[in-house]
């Protein structure tokens, strides 16, 4: 899993302790000893991963025992296994109110709150546990996980300090204080982590955790070299995409076509992957092969924002493929009627892609689109750029100034609204004005790279991206 994006699942190993209805001091009787032989049996159909022939004996076995915390924590772990949720919940709950002091039975229930999206309900169960076994390493780390999968990363760190005090030889606790120190700031804390833990076990997840740590400290050759090793170690899909990203990030735009190729063949259905490629083989001038590389990655996932963003560009310079990109275009803006860059980007394919055919351009519905969009979001200035495009090709002068105005109140660094704008006072024959605007347009356009700047943030957007739905500016 990416140490990029991870914010680990929610994994608490709490492990069923050895029960019966009678203990060691006690002499059972006859009925006692049949039934702790069929919870026996049930227990080692629940071990051997036989959930339904464990729920069976544990059902059978419940009117015959109805207060036992044994079998509603067992019946209560045999549901979890089998997803039913709500028939867990109701035995791991009965069997903390049976035995309210066992902080393996609250891990348990909380385990199951958080699985069904009690998230409150679940925080509350883990720091009970957490105060019933205050020097006890899972009550930490668990309460710890749980912060750090809803990215309280400082409410966690304390907790895994204390879990590496009472256990320091556990590797994952280590390594998540090792990302808990990166992501708050203490690189100089996690980096020796890393490489005493890489003395115990040698990990990819290591190397590119270790390799974030350099990129972050601008070590750019160490961060690749460390990625590399990550991939070479764990070629997971993560890590073939923290790679590829880092090269593409850097601009090293062959190895990380190469890197991405390698991985989308690896894993097709990965979009995250395909985006990559599609965004490497645009930055080379590949641009038909973009397009098909983004056209696969919106398939798989046709809400993902960023496909579009770089499909909408490789498209523009290339729009041989105007009816398959356009079919994907209108998906997205149906999927998402409420999203103004999805509708700004449908109104661009139907208008620009078909620049070689401008017969069959329907103008009036991508007047309608840009509209759309301007009204779900006013301040996105390509559209009110696009929209002033759409009326002085149309001859609507007039209704085009207002468009372009807006635009540059919107972003005045707009190189093309400046330059429409000059088109429109020299056609006004305001030729002070119209000057005045082109040279704007001349200096903004000489400023190469703040254009290069942009594509890198635009880059650096899609590898630090965790959620695929984000909205992402064209």
């Amino acid at each position: 899993m990416s140490t990029r994006a991870r914010f680990w699942l929610l994994v608490f190993c709490s492990a069923l302790a050895c029960v019966s209805f009678a203990t060691a001091e006690d002499k059972p009787d006859k009925p006692n000893q049949k039934l702790n032989l069929q919870f026996q049996s049930a227990e080692a159909q629940y071990d051997a991963g036989h959930f339904a022939e464990a729920a069976t004996q544990l059902e059978h076995l419940l009117p015959s025992a109805p207060q036992s915390f044994e079998i509603h924590e067992l019946l209560g772990l045999v549901y979890a296994a089998e997803s039913e949720d709500a028939k867990a919940l109701k035995h791991l709950e009965i069997a903390v109110r049976l035995k309210p002091d066992s902080a393996v039975a609250r891990t348990n229930l909380a385990a199951n709150l958080t699985h069904s999206g009690k998230l409150d309900l679940a925080e509350a169960q883990l720091r009970k546990a957490l105060a019933l076994a205050p020097q006890d390493f899972d009550a930490n780390h668990n309460l710890a996980d749980f912060y750090l999968q809803s990215n309280k990363i400082a409410e966690a760190l304390p907790l895994l300090e204390q879990a590496q005090r009472i256990s320091p030889s556990s590797y994952n606790n280590s390594y998540d204080l090792a990302l808990a120190f990166f992501l708050t700031g203490r690189s100089d804390d996690a980096r020796p982590l890393i490489q005493g833990l890489m003395a115990q076990k040698n990990t990819g997840e290591l190397h590119n955790l270790l390799g974030q740590i350099d990129e972050k400290e601008e070590k750019f050759l160490d961060a690749a070299n460390e990625f590399q090793i990550a991939a070479q170690m764990d070629p997971s899909e993560d890590n073939l995409f923290t790679l590829g990203s880092e090269l593409l990030l850097h601009r090293t735009y062959e190895p990380a076509i190469q890197v991405f190729q390698l991985a989308s063949q690896r894993y097709p259905k990965s979009p995250r992957l395909l985006i990559g490629l599609g965004m490497a083989l645009y930055s080379q001038g590949k641009y038909e092969e973009s397009i098909k590389s983004l056209l696969t990655a919106a398939d798989l996932d046709p809400t993902d924002a960023r496909c579009y963003l770089f499909l909408s560009k490789s498209y523009l310079s290339s729009p041989n493929q105007a009816d398959e990109v356009i079919q994907r275009f209108r998906r997205y803006s149906e999927l998402q009627q409420n999203n103004a860059l999805a509708q700004y980007y449908y109104a661009i394919s139907l208008w620009k892609g078909r620049r070689l055919e401008e017969a069959s351009v329907d103008f009036r519905t991508v007047e309608s689109l840009l509209q759309k969009s301007i009204a779900l979001d006013g301040k996105l200035a390509e559209a009110h750029l696009q929209l002033g495009i759409l009326y002085a090709d149309q001859h609507e002068l007039a209704k085009s100034l207002p468009e372009y105005q807006r635009a540059l109140e919107l972003d005045p660094n707009l190189p093309d609204a400046h330059y429409r704008l000059g088109q429109y006072y020299v056609r006004a024959g305001q030729k002070d004005h119209a000057q005045q605007e082109f040279a704007v347009y001349q200096q903004l356009q000489a400023q190469h790279m703040a254009a290069v700047d942009k594509e890198r943030a635009e880059v650096q957007q899609f590898v630090l991206s965790e959620k695929p739905g984000s909205v992402t500016k064209p």
